[in-house]
């Protein structure tokens, strides 16, 4: 039996080496830029109400009508009003009478005391009873006259120049005392109401460097301050709202227009950053690559923050290392790796470039991808 056997030539095993693309840190100071969208409203808006209850019986003015102070907004029907005018100015004349009456008597009594045809007792009774008809007097007379006030309270006018933006009440409707029923927007000062997350609201106060552009002009940029923020977060959108004034808004600026207010700084401290493709999540830690020597090594690092598509260090890496930017979820460690265009590794970009809506909170940028060329 003749046996034929076969000879193959092994195969030579090739290292796998995985091209990737990377960065050489630096540290400098991160721009970081944050836009959050609002709306134009009146510096001092007013809700307007009665100061006596009754009937609406006509309403004088519409949403949007410009107003000045001293103008009627609404009248209150004034018949009950009226009457009780009518009473109090009867009451005061009978109060009036019989001040006359008892300053007269007193009069004759003191002439007689004279004449000693009366008592000392006598007199004093008679100036107690004066005393009392006047003190009935001093009392019908302010109660005419609040009532006088109450009855021009069935006219509601206008506190200042301003605009109205909102009717709460209609002809026909029984109102309260103090019920708002007209909203009045003040001429003036303009300002910019939005909403600030929670992570962002010690920093942004911070700030100087505040711009405030209109959704109808984005072209016009003007100088906005933070002047307010609210100590307490929105139940509903857990956001803390902030108003920016507008000092030298033009007549262009019209309420209830869309707005964008935008925040500018520097990072005090030198910071490294690195694109967000540069992170890799090894269990519950964040880590990045490093290259040394030919092969890549995993590093834990401290995520301080975002400057726009960019991530802030805090510690892990140290300017001069050279991280990996891309392909980073087909590592493994000891990986040999290749470096695309290695002769000129890409170093990032801090230049400030792009911003964020404020519906998901801040939008920072800064160029840098981390793609070598």
């Amino acid at each position: 039996m003749i046996v034929l056997g076969g000879c193959s030539k092994e195969i030579a095993k090739t290292e796998d080496i995985r091209p990737v693309r990377a960065i050489q840190l630096s540290a400098e100071n991160a721009n970081i830029a944050a836009e959050f969208s609002g709306e134009v409203r009146a510096r001092i808006e007013s809700r307007l109400g009665f100061r006596v209850g009754g009937k609406i019986v006509e309403r004088k003015v519409d949403v949007g009508a410009v107003v000045k102070r001293g103008q009627p907004l609404m009248q209150l029907d004034p018949q009950d009003l009226r009457l009780a005018q009518a009473q109090a100015n009867a009451g005061l004349k009978a109060a009036e009478s019989n001040r006359d009456l008892a300053k007269a008597e007193l009069k004759r009594y003191q002439d007689l005391r004279e004449k000693n045809f009366v008592s000392q007792a006598v007199l004093e009774a008679k100036e107690t009873s004066y005393q009392a008809a006047q003190a009935s007097y001093d009392q019908a007379l302010a109660g005419y006259r609040n009532q006088s006030n109450q009855a021009g309270y069935s006219t509601l006018l206008s506190d200042v120049d301003g605009v109205v933006t909102s009717v709460d009440a209609e002809a026909g409707q029984v109102v309260a005392a103090g019920t708002p029923v007209v909203r009045v927007a003040q001429a003036g000062e303009k300002e910019i109401v939005i909403g600030l997350p929670e992570d962002k609201v010690d920093a942004l106060r911070r700030v100087t460097d505040v711009r405030v552009r209109t959704w109808a002009r984005p072209d016009a940029i003007l100088v906005g301050k933070l002047r307010e923020v609210s100590p307490v977060a929105d139940p509903v959108t857990r956001t803390y709202t902030a108003k920016v004034s507008i000092p030298d808004a033009s007549n262009d600026v019209k309420l209830g227009m869309t707005a964008y207010v935008s925040f500018a700084t520097r990072t005090p401290n030198a910071s490294i950053k690195v694109p967000l493709t540069a992170l890799f999540q090894d269990k519950a830690n964040t880590a990045v690559w490093i290259v040394e020597n030919g092969a890549v090594r995993l590093v834990p690092v401290q995520v301080a923050g975002s400057s726009g598509n960019d991530i802030l260090l805090a510690g892990g890496v140290s300017p001069g290392q050279t991280v990996v930017t891309g392909g980073v979820n087909l590592l493994k460690p000891g990986q040999k790796v290749t470096i695309l265009g290695d002769d000129a590794i890409a170093k990032p970009d801090n230049k400030l470039a792009g911003k964020e809506d404020a519906g998901n909170g801040v939008k920072t940028n800064g160029a840098g991808t981390g793609a070598g060329k």
